[in-house]
């Protein structure tokens, strides 16, 4: 199945709402698609966005260094899946030249993917099941 390389184009953070929301748009492209979020996913893509630094680790920063310290890259994030309204996203961690594939969730492979500056994908089947309909 083809993947296509989307970009995060938009993040709407509402303070008064614990759902925020993320746009995914593709890459030289017209299709774009929104990703319903929790507020601490969005507030850490945000902080990352706008090179906000935190004097201790927060989560992300974590899985970040935990990556580091296995001498592991993130090389891509791919939401793979729309099930039940439901996104579902994998990690592609490349160590010693093997790749693994981490299920995690949309908002959290974002998250890693804007501060580890890796392309993001979508399956074309997610596209497919969207109805490939440029975001209004």
């Amino acid at each position: 199945m083809a993947m296509i390389e989307m970009v995060l184009s938009r993040i709407l953070i509402r303070e008064n709402n614990d759902q925020q929301v993320i746009y995914l748009k593709e890459k030289g492209g017209e299709r774009a698609f929104p990703i319903i979020i929790g507020v601490f996913e969005a507030v850490e893509i945000n902080r990352k966005i706008t090179d906000v630094e935190t004097p201790r680790p927060m989560t992300h920063d974590l899985v970040r260094n935990v990556l580091a310290g296995l001498d592991a890259t993130l090389e891509r994030v791919v939401v793979d899946e729309l099930k039940d309204a439901t996104f579902y996203a994998k990690l592609h961690v490349e160590r010693d030249g093997e790749t693994v594939r981490i299920d995690s969730r949309p908002s959290d492979a974002i998250a890693l993917a804007v501060a580890a500056k890796c392309p993001i994908f979508v399956e074309e089947k997610v596209l497919d099941d969207l109805g490939g309909k440029p975001d209004e």
